[in-house]
């Protein structure tokens, strides 16, 4: 098994006035050679926007984009004619392919709202842009591994061009379970969205991401009552 540990307080942290944002990976502003990318994960951004604000329209291209909100609600327009509020406990896939325009704002004038965006590479360029999105619900992750996102277009799940596979859960104060990677050749990422855990002898807190890779399972134990995101995505 090898690792990789990122706590909170080293990740890239900016202030834009409107927008608090921490970039796990290199982003915008924040560039360290060290932390460009985990296999092909690219980007995880934790961000948080004021009421009524948040990016006008720009576009992407040639990305899988997932946004997982975590508290409020956010408005997302895109040039394939979606107009959506997405909130947490809903999952939103954007594969920008081609090229798509989009702006996201947060749809409440008096409440913040906090959500991470996930970028990943796809398996190649050129696939026609696509936008998809779904509610899960959040029992059905207490102490069980949920998983909203898949690179399979047949399950009922929400897919991804690329052989990644995102999974949630929420696990009690005293309990563990096991992630069984889909594919040896590649790795997870973990992110803790709250709580601490103990992970390949690592003790995790609010925050932290660890990477593993080279490895077929994982056991993840919550020292306190714990959300934890799993990316699992191509080392290569």
């Amino acid at each position: 098994m090898e690792k990789i540990i990122h706590r909170a307080d080293t990740r890239g942290k900016f202030e834009y006035g409107w927008l608090k944002t921490n970039y796990t990976f290199s982003f915008s502003q924040y560039y360290d050679t060290e932390r460009v990318q985990f296999g092909l994960l690219r980007v995880l951004n934790d961000d948080i926007f004021e009421a009524g604000r948040g990016f006008s329209t720009h576009s992407h291209d040639n990305m899988e984009i997932v946004t997982i909100p975590l508290q409020g609600a956010l408005a997302h327009r895109d040039s394939t004619g979606h107009e959506e509020i997405i909130r947490a406990n809903d999952v939103q896939i954007m594969s920008a392919g081609t090229g798509i325009h989009h702006s996201e704002v947060n749809a409440s004038d008096s409440e913040p709202v906090s959500l991470l965006q996930i970028w990943v590479f796809p398996d190649r360029n050129g696939h026609q842009p696509r936008y998809d999105q779904k509610s899960f619900d959040p029992a059905e992750r207490l102490d069980a591994l949920q998983v909203p996102v898949t690179p399979d277009k047949s399950d009922g799940n929400l897919w991804l061009n690329q052989d990644a596979w995102f999974s949630r859960a929420e696990i009690s104060e005293g309990k563990s379970l096991k992630y069984s990677l889909h594919n040896r050749k590649n790795g997870v990422y973990l992110f803790v969205i709250d709580g601490r855990i103990r992970v390949a002898e690592e003790e995790m807190n609010k925050r932290d991401g660890l990477g593993i890779w080279d490895a077929s399972e994982i056991e993840v134990a919550a020292h306190a009552a714990a959300d934890v995101l799993f990316i699992e995505v191509p080392m290569s």
